[in-house]
């Protein structure tokens, strides 16, 4: 009698529950849930399996063929791999780029994220500029760089670029690098913009009731509080600028060597960076030196790897962000 009882009360008992949460084993996930789990990894072991490809072709391909001499030589005309030169003025011609189109976009990304963030009045005017920026930053370099090559051929700005008797050809390392910036304004307003909004307003109000005014809470208050955000935005905006080719073929002319022409020097010349050198001495170009375009795509890569880790550097500078907690015991 009591073993049926028991049967009975067995049958009645409702069905253990499957445990939920973030440490539920696989198994008891819905069957959907499973097949997106396993979809995300496939995607992310497939995107790091291509970036290992990238980085050991060009390992093998491009220091196998790297020598110390490329980089103090220049290149020079030949039909022959041995007699071509190194990429020095290549190497010249990206930092140089790089470094004006930093002068130029960094303060313009910087200064319309503080008026967008602490300002942004009339509210029309801030939504205009924020949708200016996105635009900018979905723009083709291509289209910005066939814009700019008809702008500076204009006789008022000609002085700018790289001329001759028969006028101004809208060529020229100034030309280039105020493109240049408009590539690197999107991540540097971007991430100032989030560094403001994140910002406690406390560090603000505090600033007020020390007497201090809003131009003066900005400048020494709010703006070294984002400075690990505004150099994030930069070495973004930098990788962006070393890493474009059309705005150097059609602005900058990507000739062989640095030339000098007009008033300003070199800034006014045309030039060439590791983009364009590796793409005319690739088996597409007219070079006919593959082999120094993958020892040049080695080290464009190198310093692209570089600036990744530099931006991971730089957001762990200082201890953690203001809008993430402490992890230090009792805070």
């Amino acid at each position: 009698m009591a073993s049926a009882e028991q049967v009975s009360a067995s049958r009645l008992a409702p069905p253990p529950r499957r445990r939920r949460g973030r440490r539920a084993p696989l198994r008891s996930w819905r069957l959907r849930d499973q097949i997106l789990f396993v979809l995300t990894w496939t995607a992310g072991i497939a995107l790091c399996a291509v970036l290992t490809a990238v980085l050991v072709f060009f390992a093998v391909q491009g220091i196998e063929y790297l020598r110390p001499s490329l980089l103090v030589t220049h290149p020079s005309a030949s039909v022959t791999q041995s007699g071509s030169g190194g990429f020095l003025d290549a190497i010249e011609g990206t930092v140089l780029l790089g470094a004006i189109g930093l002068l130029i976009a960094v303060p313009v990304g910087v200064v319309t994220a503080v008026w967008v963030v602490e300002f942004g009045r009339p509210r029309w005017l801030g939504r205009i500029v924020e949708s200016t920026v996105e635009i900018i930053a979905g723009t083709p370099d291509i289209v910005i760089a066939i814009f700019g090559l008809a702008f500076f051929q204009l006789g008022f700005f000609s002085f700018l670029s790289f001329r001759e008797p028969g006028g101004a050809f809208g060529r020229s390392f100034l030309t280039a690098g105020v493109m240049m910036s408009f590539l690197a304004i999107p991540a540097i307003y971007t991430a100032t913009r989030n560094g403001l909004l994140a910002t406690p307003r406390q560090m603000r109000e505090a600033s007020y009731a020390l007497g201090k005014t809003r131009i003066a809470t900005i400048r020494r208050v709010v703006l070294p509080a984002v400075r690990r955000d505004i150099a994030t935005g930069s070495t973004l905006g930098l990788a962006r600028i070393i890493g474009d080719t059309a705005i150097v073929i059609l602005l900058l002319g990507a000739t062989l060597r640095l030339q000098s022409a007009g008033s300003f020097g070199f800034l006014s010349g045309t030039g060439s960076t590791l983009t364009s050198y590796i793409f005319n001495n690739s088996p597409a170009g007219d070079g006919n030196a593959p082999q120094k375009a993958y020892a040049a795509a080695a080290i464009l890569l190198l310093l692209v790897v570089g600036l990744n880790w530099a931006v991971g550097r730089v957001g762990r500078i200082g201890g953690p962000p203001l809008h993430q907690p402490s992890r230090r015991l009792g805070a």
